[in-house]
């Protein structure tokens, strides 16, 4: 899988150069300093030998066939380059050259043509527009990086060239190792999704770090990544989720899903863990290339001083960890071994006179506790301390007991040679405690995408001619949003219950279903032109008489007629008052990269208000709709928390799954909400109240 790329065994440079300061004689001598073992060929015109080598004018004139080409020519002449390419038979090409479809229209159309003719010979691309890439198990640096890194068992894939740059000068002096490092550049041809499969496959590599700005294909990310992150952790920063961009808001949904939430939703479906800086890009991938992944939640903290410790220990609960319980068996044996005023419980303090003996006797005995899934150990240099000799007794501990342990030797040069140690032995050190626990975390949440279980979609029986009639007529009619009576038909065909109702053209018929229904009632507007009733003063709640819901026909029809003269009234709809233990919303957007992305929280006005909300990617199994449930803040309301009723969770799940499939089987809805659904308690369902679908005018055209 992209072998060639990796571990070629002849490289030709195409646009080689003499002249110091041009890309192509920066690569070549990067290859050359490398100690690359394979066959290079220098590709100029207009030299016969550059750096010793034989320099040939074209790449057909090279007497086999290169594995690998990197080319570094003007963007003009690319494209004539691969086409050369691929009648040698190179299969395997990194573009560095910029001027493609970063550089405008003209750049975009070059990009096309070039994808066009790789493709005619089969001849995959990495870039164009890129740093190029860099294996170390190879000896192979094409790339115009400033350093070769070490080797090590991390690989990092950028859409950004410079940060490749700024990180690899940063990791020599961190003393941090890689297995591979690749620019993407524009991803003309080679996806990322496919380089990420390239390094999960590679034996050297343990951990992949993934800098993004955006994918090539959200399908295909999720189809492929969600395999890998079962075999390996997948740490990705997504930049550029700030940016307003182009946002539907036609829906609650449209208004709150935006491209941030859309990447959340398919690094929570993939499995990927998602960081929010650079520095925790780095924290995690230490503590997952150097430890073996921590098995459940529980950290027990060593320290020499409590400040730290009570530091912390806070960062614990804050990452929603726990400070793991000691045995009586063990607080006895380090009250009998520690001073008198060492505190034996967890946080195990030494105090800060301690050596390296009672580091060795508080580790021994907590790293044996079963109890224990990781540890941190805090060290601050004091008079008495030995940082080099406390490292020794923290290896020893993690070789014997294989659980995870990090540590956090605060300081400068007092404790350098100790954490030069701790690096040699694969202990990951944080300069803070907050650090360390943070990427315990990290640890934690992987462990839980390595015990997800093969999630299938659920089938639901639904009438889907039906539903299809329905979109057709509105189709039809050349609107995009159906009336709230036409969008709660198209749920109940699909087997989420609505409230009792009816339409009612004239004051007499809704009086009469009024009376049908039984009081207290609701009265809303029906009309394709107002998405939003209340605003419209379209909806009117409680009414308990005939008296009041003529008061009520007659004040709705003025608000909306007044809110909008051109709105098309087609009556009011007369519904039952629902009451149950919360109002509840399911949303969804249709994302441009990723699908139809589906939103559950809070509902009624709370939904704009708290923004208590999560997402999910379209097809959604059973434990993704109840992951989605419990990730929201204000859960433990659903849960019968301080004597509320407990909510219908199992109903909750099924209406999202059901919102799923329907999502599913018509593509042309853009847009959705049922706001507010409101979950009775326990056993006792769920009911729509109000409902809004939004087609999707380019699907309805195709």
């Amino acid at each position: 899988m992209l072998k060639k790329f990796f571990s070629p065994h002849s490289v030709a440079v195409v646009g080689a150069s003499r002249e110091q300061g041009k890309l192509g004689s920066q690569i070549l001598r990067s290859i050359l300093e490398g100690k690359y073992s394979g066959k290079v060929y220098p590709v100029n015109p207009k030299a016969t030998e550059i750096s010793g080598l034989k320099c040939y004018p074209d790449i057909l004139s090279i007497p086999d066939i290169p594995d690998l080409a990197v080319v570094v020519v003007p963007a003009r002449f690319v494209i004539s380059v691969i086409e050369e390419c691929g009648k040698k038979g190179t299969k395997a090409a990194v573009v560095i050259s910029a001027g493609f479809k970063e550089s405008g229209s003209e750049g975009k159309q070059r990009e096309q043509e070039l994808v066009r003719i790789s493709k005619r010979y089969g001849c995959r691309i990495i870039g164009p527009n890129c740093l190029g890439i860099i294996d170390t198990y190879s000896n192979l640096n094409v790339s115009f990086a400033p350093v070769m890194p070490e080797k090590g068992n991390i690989a990092f894939i950028s859409q950004s060239g410079a940060l490749i740059s700024a990180v690899l000068d940063w990791s020599r002096k961190q003393k941090i190792g890689f297995s591979r490092v690749i620019s993407m550049g524009n991803m003309a041809d080679v996806s990322e999704s496919e380089l990420i499969e390239a390094c999960a496959v590679d034996d050297r590599t343990d951990v992949i770090l993934f800098y993004v700005e955006g994918v090539k294909d959200g399908r295909e990310f999720i189809n492929r990544v969600s395999k890998i992150t079962r075999r390996k952790p997948v740490i990705a920063i997504k930049a550029g989720l700030t940016g307003s961009g182009s946002r539907a808001a036609s829906s609650h949904t449209g208004s709150l899903a935006g491209m941030a939430e859309a990447y959340s939703a398919a690094f929570e479906k993939t499995g990927v863990l998602q960081v929010s800086s650079m520095e925790e890009l780095f924290d995690l991938s230490l503590v997952f290339a150097y430890q073996p992944v921590m098995k459940g939640d529980r950290v027990a903290i060593i320290t020499n001083a409590g400040g730290p410790a009570v530091v912390a220990t806070d960062a614990v609960e804050k990452q929603s960890l726990r400070v793991a319980p000691l045995s009586e068996e063990t607080m006895s044996v380090l009250k009998n071994n520690l001073p008198p005023a060492a505190n034996i419980h967890n946080p195990v303090d030494v105090l800060g006179d301690a050596t390296e003996e009672s580091y060795k006797i508080a580790l021994e005995n907590v790293m044996k506790e079963e109890s224990v899934d990781g540890a941190l150990v805090i060290v601050t240099p004091q008079t008495i301390t030995r940082p080099l000799e406390t490292a020794k007794a923290v290896i020893e501990n993690a070789n014997r007991y294989k659980k995870t342990i990090v540590t956090s030797f605060m300081g400068g040069a007092a404790v350098e040679t100790a954490i030069d140690l701790l690096r040699q032995s694969r202990i990951p050190n944080y300069e803070f405690p907050e650090r360390a626990v943070r990427s315990l975390r990290g640890m934690v949440d992987y462990s839980g995408v390595l015990e997800r279980q093969e999630n299938p979609v659920k089938k639901f029986s639904a009438d889907r001619q039906k539903v299809a009639e329905i979109l057709d007529s509105v189709k039809k009619e050349g609107i995009r949003n159906l009336t709230d009576f036409q969008a709660r038909k198209v749920f109940e065909l699909y087997g989420i219950k609505g409230p009792e109702r009816f339409l009612a053209k004239d004051v007499e018929s809704a009086i009469i279903a009024a009376e049908k229904i039984g009081y207290p009632v609701v009265a809303k507007i029906v009309s394709p032109d107002i998405l939003h009733k209340t605003e419209a003063g379209g909806v009117k709640i409680n009414i308990t008489n005939p008296g009041e819901m003529e008061k009520s026909f007659d004040e709705i029809t003025g608000s909306v007629k007044a809110y909008s003269k051109t709105a098309r009234i087609e009556g009011i709809e007369v519904q039952e008052m629902v009451k149950g233990v919360q109002e509840l919303i399911i949303g969804v957007k249709k994302d441009l990269q990723f699908g139809h992305l589906i939103m559950f929280g809070l509902g009624g006005i709370f939904v704009e208000v708290l923004k208590d909300i999560t997402f999910g990617i379209v097809p959604v199994g059973y434990d993704e709709a109840l992951s989605m449930i419990k990730r929201i803040k204000s859960y433990k309301l659903l849960t019968g928390f301080r004597k509320l009723p407990e909510a219908d969770i199992p109903a909750i799940v099924d209406t999202i799954l059901k919102v799923s499939a329907l999502c599913e089987d018509f593509l042309e809805i853009s847009q959705l909400d049922i706001n507010p659904l409101v979950v009775k308690s326990k056993g006792n369902g769920i009911v729509m109240v109000d409902a809004r679908i939004i087609l999707d005018y380019q699907e309805m055209i195709r």
